[in-house]
């Protein structure tokens, strides 16, 4: 399926998309197809918009292929500020659930993706019909919720190297996989992209993750980063 255009998908084969992600476990087998017929499936390709800040809200989106960056774009400026990156499985826009009007942030392909794309109003009808759907994104609205507030609270609390401590620490546990010498982090991630998620320059973070490297802590492999042994953050915790 991967080699055929997204246009060229039929219901069935968006119903065994659907199936593959967290979200395809909560759904008996007459909502799964009802959200695949409702569902428009599209691809969209790297650092490509899958909307911007101010596009109306009035679909969801379940990422079955890829990744896609939340970010807050200054339009004068064109700075960045990186709200999350979302692995494959994420339902996201879920703005257009509670709220009418415009996203409050851009969504931006982080790699080669594909989607489908939810009208909310028959989202919500679906809900509607389904506990377990209903269940599953209101928790995964209340865990997006706490996510933010975590990060608010370290942007008052913490100095830069432990906010990137932290960082480290939560990537490993989204996108960390077992190697030889530790976990590594299996996203390629510029320093810009984790200096805007922290809050801090492209140079000193690129300093503290050489300053980390040097003490044995991390490593760099394929422009990904391993981590060796547990950081200060981690032991803390």
């Amino acid at each position: 399926m991967s080699h055929r255009r997204a246009c060229d998908l039929n219901a069935l084969d968006r119903a065994n998309l659907i199936q593959q992600t967290e979200i395809g476990s909560t759904l008996d087998e007459s909502l799964l197809l009802k959200l695949a017929t409702a569902a428009f499936a599209l691809d969209v390709r790297r650092r490509r918009f899958v909307y911007r800040a101010g596009d109306v809200a009035d679909a969801l989106f379940l990422l079955t292929r890829g990744r896609v960056k939340l970010c807050c774009i200054e339009p004068e400026t064109e700075r960045e500020a990186v709200i999350d990156i979302l692995p494959t499985g994420s339902l996201f826009g879920e703005y257009a659930l509670y709220a009418a009007g415009a996203h409050q942030m851009s969504a931006v392909a982080y790699e080669n993706a594909r989607l489908l794309r939810i009208p909310a109003g028959e989202f919500r009808q679906l809900m509607a019909e389904g506990c377990g759907l209903y269940d599953y994104t209101f928790r995964l609205i209340g865990q997006r919720l706490s996510r933010s507030e975590r990060r608010v609270a370290d942007f008052a609390l913490d100095a830069i190297p432990a906010r990137l401590e932290k960082l480290l620490i939560e990537l490993s546990e989204r996108y960390g996989r077992r190697a030889e010498d530790g976990v590594l982090i299996d996203l390629a991630l510029p320093h810009r992209e984790i200096a805007s998620i922290v809050g801090s320059t492209r140079e000193s973070v690129t300093v503290r993750l050489n300053d980390m490297r040097r003490a044995g802590m991390i490593d760099f492999v394929d422009r990904k980063i391993l981590i060796k042994h547990p950081l200060p953050a981690a032991a803390s915790a």
